[in-house]
């Protein structure tokens, strides 16, 4: 199977693969629906009728999934459909079954964790929505299979969900709950504890007796009740393993709610009102006089009275300036010049005092970034912020196509937007991915038609920085710097931004 595969009797086309189940024969692909013109989540068994085993572990698993449609939940991605060779799928598709379901919108649980492990109380967050989505299934007698980490993503406000349903014939409720332990050690360590994972994870640690080793201790900051979770949901029941998610659910609510209360109190310290934080002491202990906090709390009304008698000395002066002050006289007729009001510039002129006044080689700062995207799942939206953080080894990154632009999409790039219109000179794009092509283009808005954007400078990427001259243009608030051409080659293209500088002109 490659991109551009039409399968499903001439209906589904796929767009990218997401990932393989070795476990089950699952290819686990994006598609596009001809008919109802949608991204869908397609599970495929490839094999051949005549592979008797093949065919019929398919089969079992093709009943599941019927089974487990009339299971709605947010952490899981509704089945729409359910296609067998019987039903839906000729012979010289070289399938054995496939299960359609709903794209979830967002990005792979696997390329959330490419760059180390999460916080604890992230992961917490993070788990909760699927944890309790097993508990629901395994309450109306329903296996889900959440025991692989390329069956899973994370949805666009950070909740983890089962996108691929399908679960194997031979799977149990504990085996989810195996699953769920084993995604919890991977969120707080980066590392797979199940067999069958796929190969760009790397295996977790085990000890002399073949037990994974604690999340705390490669990290130590990991709470040891949250550790001690993921491990004992991977053991063996005879062993005290974990039975069911809901012991899983009860842990990841505490360290939710440990984390909310650990929130507020640093959120009262850096208010400065340390009093909340004292009541939990005085409900035990009698207060104490504070001697200092006295002197503290005498210099806070002493500086606001200086304040105020400021502020009273500034308004009577106003007040008689503006008396005093005569009317200017003016060739013309008067402009009201207020905030309320709209004056009209010359044509092919901005309008007075709206470009910024940067000098000239002078750095621009960018207010915000957001990835640009024409079609499909924008790419690693959560990291486009990694362009302007002023450290090139942090950043953003596309997804990896199988296929050169345009075959797929036409571009993807990054709108940054500046606090006021201003004109540029250059930009500089530093970049470990040689050979991306890419173009600057001004935009009316963050979020224009790509056709309503205007070229002003093209550049194929070198290794590091790259300084693109710009065209003379209007003073403008958002630039876009588009990606034409991937890096890469051999059905694996991808690019890498570290950092994008602007200069105004």
């Amino acid at each position: 199977m490659v991109p551009g595969t039409v399968v499903g009797d001439g209906r589904y086309r796929l767009l990218a693969q997401s990932g393989v189940d070795q476990r089950s024969g699952a290819q686990l692909w994006r598609a596009r629906d001809g008919q109802l013109n949608r991204d869908v989540a397609v599970t495929l068994f490839v094999g051949q009728p005549d592979d008797v085993a093949a065919a019929n572990r398919a089969r079992r698993t093709l009943e599941r999934a019927m089974h487990a449609a009339s299971f709605t939940h947010p952490g899981v991605s509704r089945v729409l459909d359910v296609l067998s060779p019987r039903n839906g799928i000729k012979p010289a598709e070289g399938l054995l079954g496939m299960v359609v379901a709903e794209w979830t919108q967002g990005t792979d649980l696997v390329d959330l964790v490419s760059d180390g492990p999460l916080p604890p109380g992230t992961a917490s967050k993070l788990l909760e929505p699927l944890a309790a989505a097993v508990e629901g299934a395994h309450h109306a007698g329903l296996v889900l299979g959440v025991d692989h980490p390329q069956r899973i993503r994370v949805t666009s406000d950070g909740k983890l969900r089962l996108a691929f349903p399908g679960s194997r014939p031979e799977a149990t409720a504990r085996d989810d709950v195996k699953g769920l332990g084993a995604i919890l050690y991977l969120l707080l360590t980066g590392r797979w504890a199940l067999p069958g994972g796929p190969d760009v994870l790397p295996a977790a640690p085990t000890g002399p007796d073949g037990t994974v080793v604690a999340p705390n201790t490669l990290h130590p900051a990991v709470p040891h009740a949250l550790s001690s979770v993921a491990v004992r949901s991977l053991e063996d029941t005879s062993v005290g393993g974990i039975r069911t998610s809901a012991a899983i659910l009860q842990v990841l609510d505490q360290v939710a709610d440990g984390e909310a209360q650990a929130a507020q109190l640093q959120a009262a310290a850096a208010a400065g009102n340390p009093a909340d934080t004292d009541d939990v002491v005085w409900t035990t202990k009698k207060p104490v006089a504070d001697r200092q906090r006295s002197r503290k709390l005498a210099l806070s009304v002493l500086v606001l009275a200086l304040a105020t008698l400021g502020v009273i000395v500034w308004l009577s002066l106003q007040i008689v300036s503006f008396f005093r002050e005569e009317p200017t006289k003016q060739a013309g007729p008067t402009i009201d010049l207020s905030p309320s009001t709209s004056v009209s510039a010359p044509a092919g002129q901005p309008p007075s005092g709206s470009a910024t006044s940067t000098a000239p080689g002078a750095s621009v700062t960018v207010a915000e970034v957001a990835v640009f995207n024409v079609t499909g799942d924008p790419d690693s939206p959560g990291r486009a912020g990694r362009v302007i953080d002023g450290d090139p080894a942090t950043t953003w990154k596309t997804q990896v196509y199988r296929q050169q632009f345009p075959a797929l999409k036409s571009g993807v790039g990054l709108m940054s937007s500046f606090a006021q219109p201003t004109t540029l000179s250059s930009v500089t794009i530093t970049s470990p991915s040689p050979g991306t092509k890419v173009e600057i283009r001004v935009a009316d808005s963050a979020d224009p038609q790509l056709a309503d954007t205007t070229k002003i400078g093209e550049a194929t990427l070198q290794d590091g920085e790259t300084k693109i001259t710009l065209d003379p243009h209007q003073p403008t608030q958002h630039v876009l710097v588009w990606i034409t051409a991937l890096a890469g080659g051999n059905k694996s293209h991808s690019s890498e931004v570290g950092e994008i500088a602007f200069l105004g002109s």
